[in-house]
């Protein structure tokens, strides 16, 4: 690297490398996900807001999570669609660090929010009398406002460290979208410092939030199991079963993804499990909350009965 290198001004994202037939078919097939997803989520946000019923904790926790599911799709999303279909379309370096920034930012903001899901949960069935005294409305705007002001605080650790180091090329990024790992590899400097302090915020933002929410659920069940009528069980447990489908499928991937082995042959499988983990968990998580929550069904079915004509 001596006085000829030249800094990287645009990437070209490899994306997915398939025939142009079935670029063409995951095009149509994705933009389909993708509606599904702004839909999806904007009904849940839609109905939290105009349901007078669904103004608690609970639901404005899961309106914070709509609004982070899909600034995480319209962030990655569009992108991978305009890929599919010109694949050459160079991102300016700029856009792809603003990328960079926005999807590390979302997703360690519902790592926090999901633990703060599972907190309500803990009060309202293990200490249900406190319940109105320790998830007040404060409390609730507290916790949402320190889960985005620490998503925002950890990547802009990851910027710093990352936007100094010298791009002089390749320019090609072997993702769908500008991930860090992926980006890392094409810089012409030791990335051993920040390759640590990606896994170090793995550990902490993944296995952390990971261990409140086993904890919080152990509470949880001794406190189902303690209820007598069967009714009350599976009442207290239907609270709870949406969020912990929705966990699942968010932490099992993050956690391969970001504090698994970062290099060898599993880093190409990696790359298709966080299409899953971007593209399919923001569509999946208003079906697993609207079909398996009696309370937005039920609010789903007076807007639309209200919607009808006399």
């Amino acid at each position: 690297m001596g006085a000829n290198q030249t800094s990287v001004t645009e990437f070209l994202l490899v994306g997915i490398p398939v025939s142009p037939r079935i670029q063409v078919l995951l095009f149509g097939l994705f933009s389909v996900f993708y509606a599904f997803t702004l839909l999806g989520n904007g009904v849940i946000l839609g109905l939290i807001s105009l349901d007078s019923r669904l103004h608690t904790p609970m639901y404005f926790f899961l309106s914070q999570l709509a609004t982070v599911d899909i600034a995480y799709a319209c962030n990655t999303v569009p992108q991978m669609l305009v890929n599919l279909l010109s694949p050459a379309q160079p991102m300016s370096f700029a856009g792809c660090m603003m990328q960079t920034f926005l999807f590390l930012t979302c997703g360690r903001t519902e790592c926090l929010l999901l633990m703060v899901m599972s907190y309500d949960r803990y009060v309202a069935i293990c200490l249900p009398l406190q319940y109105s005294t320790l998830m007040n409305w404060k409390v609730c705007d507290t916790l949402v406002m320190a889960s985005w002001a620490s998503g925002v605080l950890m990547t802009l650790i990851d910027m710093v460290l990352l936007l100094p180091l010298p791009f002089c090329g390749p320019q090609k990024v072997n993702h769908f979208f500008c991930e860090i790992i992926a980006i890392l590899k094409l810089a012409c400097a030791d990335t051993h410092l920040n390759e640590v302090v990606i896994v170090t915020g793995g550990v902490f933002m993944l296995l952390g939030p990971v261990s409140a929410i086993v904890v919080s659920y152990g509470h949880i069940l001794r406190a189902i199991l303690k209820i007598q009528s069967a009714e009350g069980r599976w009442k207290a447990f239907s609270t709870c079963s949406s969020h912990l489908c929705v966990v699942g499928l968010f932490y099992g991937t993050a956690i391969i993804m970001y504090v698994g082995p970062q290099h060898g042959d599993s880093q190409e499988q990696k790359k298709y499990l966080l299409l899953f983990h971007s593209l399919f968990n923001p569509m999946l998580n208003p079906l697993i909350y609207s079909l398996r929550n009696r309370e937005v069904n039920a609010a789903l079915r007076r807007r639309l009965e209200k919607g009808r004509p006399s």
